[in-house]
Formats: C-alpha cells, sequence, structure tokens
C-alpha cells in the first residue's frame, strides 16, 4: 500500500499510467467490452466489480487531463438517442472531468463504432465492472509541470 494512492489503483496499473506520455490515451470501459481484441495487444488492466464512476475516479486522481486538446475526454454515445443523451455511468464521467476544471464541452460524445476506432489507438485499456450500456470513458494525458 501506498499513502495517498487510490488502492483501486494496482500496481500493474500504475505503472502502466507512469508509462504513458502526454497526449496518449487511456479507454476505460465496461464489462461488457471487447477489450482484447480491441486493444491489439496492448495491455488491458481489469479491475471487476467497480463501475466506471469509479474506476474513472481513481484514473483520474493520478492522471493530468491534456489542456492541449480540445476534448480530453469523451465516452460512447448511445446508440439510437438524443445528441446531449447521458446515461448516468456517462453523466458520472462528465461530472469527474468538470470537477477537475474542465467545461462539459470538453467531453466529447463519441458514436459507438467511432469510439471502437478511438480506442485502437489507446495505449491501455481498463477494463471496469460496469454493467450498464455504453460504460466507456477515454482520457487524453497531458503534462505534469514540475
Amino acid at each position: 500500500m501506498l499513502k495517498g494512492i487510490d488502492p483501486l489503483l494496482t500496481p500493474e496499473l500504475l505503472m502502466h499510467l507512469c508509462a504513458m506520455g502526454h497526449g496518449e490515451w487511456v479507454a476505460v470501459v465496461d464489462a461488457n467490452f471487447t477489450a482484447d481484441h480491441l486493444s491489439q495487444g496492448k495491455p488491458v488492466v481489469r479491475l471487476p466489480g467497480h463501475s466506471l464512476e469509479r474506476v474513472s475516479r481513481a484514473v483520474l486522481s493520478v492522471f493530468p487531463l491534456a489542456t492541449d486538446v480540445a476534448q480530453p475526454a469523451a465516452y460512447m454515445h448511445a446508440c439510437h438517442s438524443a445528441p446531449d443523451f447521458r446515461t448516468p455511468a456517462q453523466q458520472a464521467v462528465l461530472d469527474l472531468v468538470v470537477a477537475e476544471g474542465f467545461k462539459p464541452e470538453q467531453v466529447e460524445a463519441v458514436e459507438r463504432f467511432a469510439f471502437y476506432e478511438k480506442i485502437k489507438g489507446a495505449s491501455l485499456i481498463v477494463q471496469s465492472g460496469e454493467g450498464s450500456g455504453y460504460g466507456n470513458a477515454a482520457f487524453c494525458k497531458g503534462v505534469i509541470f514540475f
């Protein structure tokens, strides 16, 4: 255990998050997501039994969001729904990003198949135990200044 580190962040997950450079994306996906297939050999870390919101909160506790990207966060938009529709899990992700000092419009709603393409470029996939549909998000890493 480490002091001040969310206990949900396993050593493996911390290693992968730390190794990522600015501009790289991490995906936090639901339990039904085709993580192994879309990872194309990149790391997949599983945190079963935890919601999208809980896993995203843990990741964002150590992961700086990019400030040089128009939309450093995204979620998979629910098919056949209004453009401004969000599931409770998606709203929780938006709330987390806003709590980090970003504006709601900096969180992009991405069509399902476009989201799959986006995830193919992610450096890491974290698979949560989220059971609701479309419980998938992605975050772009920013820079920490010393």
